[in-house]
């Protein structure tokens, strides 16, 4: 039943106050209209005795009140639109009302329950008492109202409420939408006039219509709001002299490559110029510039943190950029018991250069930049000679046992020697698959020599299927010949959609099957698209409620789009495969009432936040555990990030994956009420 199908009873209106209540039916023959509630409201509203007074004269809730409140009182920058036939037709408003239910039946019910006690203990104390006693009374006549007491009592809120209550309703005749008098009125909001003579005067443009139709408040254009003081354009950076430059650049970003720096300064600037100027606000890391900590932490400056001076947070500071000068990796414990700052200030340091990598530390934030140590070998040389200063002065206040130390910085001399743990990954899985392949065809040669054997000529030989044994232990000989996966152990060896190690780490196929991302076709590309933005705001779906939002998604869809070609399950399984979301397999217990699509849950393994190694772990612990409780996956999270994290941390990563039902943590869509 639509909005203009019910039958209204009348409305009326308060021109004054801008106030409409409108007074509809309800539908009490209705099946899902409770009978025995509706009799009840209005025994309690209007008693056992109807009469002409009552708000029910049916004994029944048979229609409901609705009164209007404003919802702006600035109502200049708003208009009602009417689109026909290729033209906008624009009407301004005086005035939004929002018409919201009224209660003032429970106000009735109220003061009819406070009348009924009251009648009873009155009745009561008759019966006691044989007559009433005389009593004295005190008569007063009221003093002469002054002129302010009388401004105090006009603008009080019992005087306004009581005007407002005494000024009379006006009735209104309702009028349906489909009513001819209500397509009369309709017509108003088109503009009468559509002849190029009559809106010669409309000669302004796009932006000064829009300007005209959304004009800028008054308190936007007094108070507008003054930038930051550590916010600077572009254009007035370029305004300052090169060495400001400089320090305020490496001051914001604290970690750059030459290359990006010069590009941000412009091509007229000298490199030369820069490459003096640089020098004196950073220090040089495996081929990038680092802000120096004296920049970072002034000389009157404490932490943030733990009050500790500046001078101790720059020695800490320094320590950690020595650091990364030996090796890309560094472990925060070690930074913490050397330094013995408080966590969040080593954490402040590290956060500055790297990033932190599950089960093995923090990694320094950008790959070895040798061009520049090729190019700038006078550089490369005096900043050797700055980190040997460095180096001794740092021995001297942590003191260093020398057999501790390495012997010889080899993070500026050249990147040999510097393999990370992605790039052997890399390697080994390149091996795996070309192992994979041979292994492969080694395979089929020999499923062709036993389909084949040696026939004399004239007999036939009637074709059974052949036995799996023999694949089995071909099958078998070529997995003991694979090598080892040699990927990091806990995550991608066990959240690999259930396949088998070599098998999931391939970049070619999903599951046995082409990515669809790699077709080039409208449909491949718009269901990426969906499956993309979908996982970029709910991290964790199952295949059903991923259905569910594909199915609203075609529906907002105008007709004959791509998408109504017709996506199969799987289709969109290896589309979400392909967008860099995994499947974990949840284990869900025996009794479980969820279906099989309720049964597969995918989580988005990257979105390139600072929370994905957190997410990555509590994924881990959910692929073997249906449900957890928090404190095992706060301790969790702690161990393998090898951080201590706090609460903020936590529920973020809780909030994008999971939900509590009963103390304990589901992830998302898997828990069964």
């Amino acid at each position: 039943m639509t909005y203009d199908d019910i039958p209204h009873l009348s409305a009326k209106i308060k021109p004054k106050q801008q106030k409409v209540e409108l007074e509809m039916a309800i539908d009490t023959l209705n099946p899902n209209y409770c009978r025995s509630k509706g009799e009840q409201i209005a025994l309690n509203v209007d008693g056992a005795c109807a009469d002409e007074t009552s708000t029910y004269s049916s004994k029944l809730m048979d229609k409901q009140t609705f009164c209007s409140s404003q919802t702006t009182s600035n109502t200049s920058r708003y208009a009602a639109a009417l689109y026909r036939q290729g033209e906008l037709h624009l009407t301004p408003l005086h005035g939004i009302l929002q018409l919201r239910p009224s209660f003032s039946y429970l106000d009735k019910a109220d003061a009819k329950h406070r009348e009924r006690e009251a009648a009873n203990e009155a009745g009561d104390s008759s019966q006691d008492e044989a007559e009433d006693d005389v009593k004295q009374i005190t008569v007063r006549f009221s003093r002469p109202e002054s002129e302010q007491a009388r401004q105090r009592r006009v603008q009080s809120y019992e005087f306004l409420q009581k005007k407002h209550a005494e000024e009379p309703w006006v009735h209104l005749h309702y009028y349906g939408l489909r009513d001819s008098r209500s397509e009369h009125e309709r017509q108003y909001l088109l503009c009468p006039g559509s002849s190029g003579v009559e809106n010669t005067e409309l000669v302004k443009s796009p932006s000064e219509y829009l300007m005209m139709l959304m004009p800028p408040s008054q308190e936007e254009e007094k108070d507008k709001p003054v930038a930051p003081s550590n916010v600077l354009s572009m254009a007035q950076l370029r305004t300052l002299p090169l060495a400001d430059q400089i320090k305020i650049l490496m001051k914001n970003v604290k970690v750059m490559p030459f290359a990006n720096l010069m590009s941000l300064l412009g091509p007229s600037i000298d490199s030369v110029a820069v490459l003096r100027g640089i020098q004196k606000v950073a220090m040089l890391v495996q081929g990038n510039w680092v802000v120096k900590s004296d920049i970072l932490y002034p000389k009157d400056s404490s932490s943030p943190h733990s009050g500790v001076p500046a001078d101790v947070l720059c020695r800490g500071r320094d320590f950690v950029m020595w650091k990364f000068t030996q090796s890309r990796w560094v472990v925060r414990k070690e930074v913490a018991t050397v330094t013995k700052l408080c966590a969040e200030d080593v954490k402040d340091f590290l956060e500055h250069m790297a990033v932190v990598r599950i089960n093995k530390g923090w990694e320094f934030i950008l790959p070895y930049d040798g061009e520049f140590i090729k190019k700038h070998p006078d550089v490369v040389q005096r900043q050797h000679m700055l980190w040997t200063g460095i180096q001794a002065k740092l021995e001297k206040v942590y003191n260093l046992v020398k057999e501790t130390m390495p012997k010889k910085p080899d993070a500026q001399s050249g990147p040999a020697g510097l393999v990370s743990g992605d790039q052997r990954i890399q390697v080994a899985k390149t091996k795996a698959q070309q192992n994979h392949a041979l292994l492969e065809r080694e395979l089929q040669r020999r499923k062709e020599q036993l389909r084949a054997p040696a026939v004399p000529p004239g007999v036939r030989i009637k074709e059974e299927p052949v036995s799996e044994e023999g694949e089995e232990d071909d099958e078998q000989e070529a997995e003991e010949e694979e090598p080892m996966d040699t990927s990091p152990s806990g995550l991608h060896s066990k959240l690999a959609n259930g396949l088998p190690p070599g098998r999931a780490a391939g970049t070619d196929s999903f599951n046995g099957h082409p990515p669809p991302g790699c077709a080039s076709t409208p449909v491949a590309r718009e269901l990426r698209a969906f499956v993309e933005a979908t996982f970029q705001r709910q991290f964790v779906l199952t295949l059903s409620e991923l259905k569910r939002l594909f199915n609203l998604h075609l529906a907002s869809l105008p007709p004959g789009h791509t998408l109504f070609s017709g996506i199969s399950d799987r289709m969109l399984q290896d589309t979400v495969l392909a967008a860099g979301c995994k499947q974990i397999l949840v284990p869900f217990p025996p009794q479980t009432a969820a279906s099989p699509d309720e049964q597969k849950v995918f989580a988005l393994w990257e979105s390139g936040d600072m929370s994905d190694q957190h997410r990555q772990v509590l994924l881990e612990i959910f692929s073997k555990n249906y449900r957890v409780r928090r404190n095992m996956i706060q301790s969790r999270l702690t161990q393998e990030c090898g951080e201590d994290l706090s609460k903020q941390e936590v529920d973020k990563v809780l909030k994008d994956c999971c939900v509590s039902y009963g103390g304990m943590w589901y992830l998302k869509g898997t828990v069964q009420s």
